[in-house]
């Protein structure tokens, strides 16, 4: 049997759901499936608003803008992320500040972050790692003593929370991704989430290309205006339809991914036990989505021997970020603040194995076998 690293999620309904846009008349950005998948979020985090949006990345760009960031500020992240994290800041002419990561849940070191603060930085940008959340007290701590905005990226952390609070909702601004390998998808997406009521207006502007359209819509005003800058981060009301379906199944899918995980972990078990690798780590006051299973290998070496072992097995299985500290734009546009003693470390060790909805508890089993044989050899 041939299993890919990822497949995206699929329920049966979301056919029905774009033929509905369809004869709605109304498949651009704003339209019915819009509003339910963006009430729908609101409904399960609890956040002021949601603004859905073309990416994580343009939900992230957005953040960005509502935080007023501009040439020669700084803003803190890890380097062990995605670029949009990065790029959303330098793209208003910050650096990047990045700062190690923590070597058990692979998110930044909340104990490092306060040593990065300068009178230049605006932003803490944490990343919750798989669905894990950061340790988000001690960071907001730091940035309420230093009068500074969270965003988080939770690009990773939808039905995922810290302290019973869902991943998003505790920053200024949160970011969730709708791309095709995430738990829940519309192709590319995203979603930006307001904590203050206040900057919903501004957002709203920033996401209609600079107008006051969303307000004419809604009857508020006669006719729309060019207000500010912006852009166009609306999705298609398509892409929304095809997201809602998988929305109403959320906690079946979740439930699903669930699964897989723990199995993964029970199967996996022994070799842990006997050191020939590392299995992830969940803090207790978090409870994580199942967005993702991975293991650590003795180094890079052996996990690139591993790769090929399991692809020679017909199992897809795929490293992760490449630091951005370490790649051309992030020596160009950041500077990793303190020592690298993790960041390039533990990436290199980290192998992600298969996890989707439709995977079976066959192929779950199959694959931890290849792997208990890989170290059995």
């Amino acid at each position: 049997m041939r299993i890919n690293f990822n497949v995206p999620p699929f329920t049966g309904r979301e056919f029905d759901y774009m033929r509905e846009a369809v004869e709605n008349e109304k498949i651009c950005g704003d339209g019915p499936f819009t509003r339910k998948c963006s009430e729908w979020i609101e409904e399960k985090t609890g956040t002021a608003k949601c603004l859905l949006t073309t990416s994580c990345t343009h939900a992230t760009e957005l953040a960005a803008l509502l935080a007023d960031i501009g040439e020669g500020d700084e803003v803190i992240l890890p380097s062990y992320t995605f670029v949009s994290t990065a790029d959303a800041f330098v793209l208003r002419g910050a650096t990047a500040v990045f700062v190690d990561i923590r070597p058990d849940t692979m998110n930044i070191d909340e104990k490092l972050i306060e040593d990065a603060v300068t009178e230049r930085t605006r932003v803490i940008a944490p990343v919750h790692y798989a669905g894990v959340g950061c340790e988000m007290d001690t960071i907001m701590d730091i940035a309420k003593r230093h009068n500074l905005m969270v965003v988080e990226d939770a690009a990773q952390g939808i039905m995922a929370s810290y302290k019973g609070r869902p991943l998003g909702t505790i920053g200024d601004f949160g970011c969730f991704s709708f791309h095709e390998t995430k738990n829940f998808s519309m192709g590319e997406g995203g979603a930006l989430l307001i904590r203050d009521a206040a900057y919903i207006e501004k957002a709203e502007i920033y996401r209609e290309k600079g107008t006051d359209r969303s307000k004419y819509y809604r009857g508020q005003v006669d006719k729309y205006r060019w207000q500010e800058y912006g852009s166009s981060y609306l999705p298609s009301d398509m892409n929304a339809a095809y997201l809602y379906a998988q929305l109403e199944l959320a906690d079946e899918i979740t439930g699903a991914r669930m699964d897989r995980w723990n199995e993964y972990w029970e199967m996996l078990t022994p070799l842990a036990q006997e050191g020939r690798i590392e299995l992830p780590h969940i803090p207790q006051e978090c409870t994580h989505n199942a967005h993702m299973f991975y293991i650590k290998t003795k180094d890079m070496e052996e996990r690139s021997r591993l790769i090929d072992f399991l692809k020679k097995k017909e199992i897809l299985s795929v490293f992760h970020y490449v630091p951005l500290h370490s790649a051309p734009a992030g020596l160009k546009y950041g500077r990793f603040h303190g020592e690298d003693r993790y960041t390039t470390k533990e990436s290199e060790r980290l192998l992600r194995l298969p996890l989707f909805y439709k995977l079976t508890a066959e192929q779950t089993e199959y694959i931890a076998d290849q792997v208990k044989a890989f170290y059995r050899q």
